[in-house]
């Protein structure tokens, strides 16, 4: 296994300092991409994008169950509106949801 040079450890390590910021926006994304799916296929894909997304934010599983349960695009930008209000209130440190 061969190691990573200073400039790739320095990527890798900025990524996953920033790993929460990305997942949000990435959620974002899929939230729009809800609205505008046009096909139930689509749709099931998006929704588990959107689960993957919000496993990574370490989302109570919960809350994921009842967003994935209700399938409805305002639940999931309801609750994308507080994590971010969130995110920025703490500066992006609190991981917990």
């Amino acid at each position: 296994m061969s190691e990573y040079t200073p400039h790739q450890k320095k990527v890798i390590e900025r990524y996953y300092d920033r790993r929460d910021e990305i997942m949000l926006a990435r959620l974002g994304e899929i939230v729009s991409d809800l609205y505008l799916a046009d096909t139930d296929a689509k749709l099931n894909r998006l929704w588990k994008r959107a689960e993957a997304a919000m496993k990574g934010l370490k989302v109570p599983e919960g809350l994921i169950q009842h967003i994935l349960t209700q399938r409805k695009p305002e639940i999931l930008a309801d609750n994308l509106k507080n994590w971010l209000a969130e995110s920025e209130h703490d500066g992006g440190r609190n991981k917990s949801r």
